[in-house]
């Protein structure tokens, strides 16, 4: 049977003919088997109606002198500058394009997550809707995937943004990030980034921990790398970030360690030092005991006492939260989380819908430990979970 997909020597005369019957490459249509694609980029976009066309017209091209199948999904995250009109003029001409409208601005974070949750590939590509980040960067991303990597992080060497307000901060808190977590990287902000998808599949991320992903990959022992990737300046649309956004960034670098996962554990860290302190307490107050009744020593003007008392209930608060925190944690990673809600899907097909079917069906195969014998999937990747919040 011919391969669907052109090859070098003709694929100009195929593209014609794929195009006038609603076909591009990548693209799996007239198959009876669910579309599962090998490649999978996911855009968040907010109020980008003026570089949408361009975006879309130029991924197209670097997906279509790709080798492997691919879809893109594009997410918008309650725009109101006309974003999802100009989407819905634009899709027609690229079937392997779907889009999500969201019903208000949820965020980035977000905006990726139901980007992940709707995704098939095998690998993920995500990528910024500015234009500042060129969607022909993507092949490096593969390439270095294909050397044995889990993530490859994009690299802006030559940024092109202003230097006191983005870069100097950025710089400083790509450091902080690297040293709390252990995973260093230099630039955690580009948004610019290959994932694969069992490496995904593990992570839950909600509030703005989109930038952390290399971090929750790190300590799920995934193996990352970065290399350089373009950055061109801003030429079209406004920025979002500034440095209201550098304050967020600080605060979530508080709390990130205590969310990776694996990395915290909060009965071990607040057991063992409500342990120390009810230890120290305890033989405060058995040496006072002593005093009391074998040495006749009145205790009242003894503030010793009062630290004993303290330290011994302090002690068993701390043991006590510890296991609060501990039922919490566990409650928190082993449920669905719905950060979004989805209005509106375009694109999206009965045979879509049921390759993410199957790729559920693989995964709650996988996590029970048995073969998914009934359950057609790629051989070089486990397809995700796919979590109720979220999916309409």
């Amino acid at each position: 049977m011919a391969s669907s997909l052109p090859q070098p020597s003709d694929r100009r005369a195929q593209e014609e003919r794929a195009t006038s019957a609603g076909h591009v490459r990548g693209e799996r249509t007239g198959s009876s088997s669910p579309e599962q694609y090998d490649l999978s980029v996911v855009i968040p976009l907010h109020n980008e109606a003026d570089s949408v066309e361009v975006l879309c017209d130029r991924l197209a091209g670097v997906l279509r002198e790709l080798p492997q199948s691919s879809e893109v999904i594009l997410v918008d995250d309650g725009s109101r500058d006309g974003t999802w009109h100009k989407l819905r003029g634009l899709l027609p001409r690229y079937p392997n394009f779907r889009v999500l409208r969201l019903r208000r601005n949820f965020g980035q974070t977000a905006a990726l997550t139901a980007g992940f949750e709707h995704a098939t590939g095998s690998v993920v590509i995500t990528l910024d809707g500015d234009l500042q980040n060129p969607p022909e960067d993507i092949p490096l991303l593969l390439a270095k995937l294909d050397e044995g990597f889990d993530l490859v992080s994009g690299w802006r060497v030559n940024r092109q943004d202003g230097f006191l307000l983005r870069v100097l901060p950025s710089r400083i808190a790509n450091w902080i990030i690297g040293l709390i977590t252990g995973v260093r990287l230099h630039d955690y902000g580009c948004s610019l980034k290959a994932y694969r998808r069992e490496i995904l599949q593990d992570i839950q991320i909600h509030g703005d921990m989109h930038r952390f992903l290399p971090a929750f990959a790190g300590a799920l022992g995934a193996r990352i790398t970065e290399i350089p990737v373009n950055h061109a300046p801003r030429t079209v649309g406004k920025s979002k970030y500034g440095l209201w956004r550098a304050l967020i960034v600080l605060l979530d670098m508080i709390s990130i360690r205590f969310v990776l996962p694996y990395s915290f554990k909060p009965l071990k860290t607040f057991g063992l030092l409500g342990l120390g302190l009810f230890a120290i307490g305890s033989a405060i107050s058995l040496y006072l005991s002593y005093l009391r009744i074998f040495a006749g020593e009145p205790l009242s003007n003894r503030p010793l006492l009062l630290l004993g008392v303290l330290l011994v209930v302090m002690g068993a608060q701390f043991v006590g939260l510890g296991v609060l925190a501990e039922l919490q944690t566990r409650i928190l990673h082993g449920r669905a989380q719905g950060t979004y809600s989805i209005l509106e899907r375009l694109g999206f097909t009965a045979e879509t819908d049921s390759a993410r079917g199957q790729a559920t069906a693989a995964e709650g195969m996988r996590q029970a430990g048995r073969a998914p014998e009934d359950v057609r999937y790629r051989s070089n990747g486990v397809f995700p979970r796919r979590r109720a919040g979220g999916l309409v």
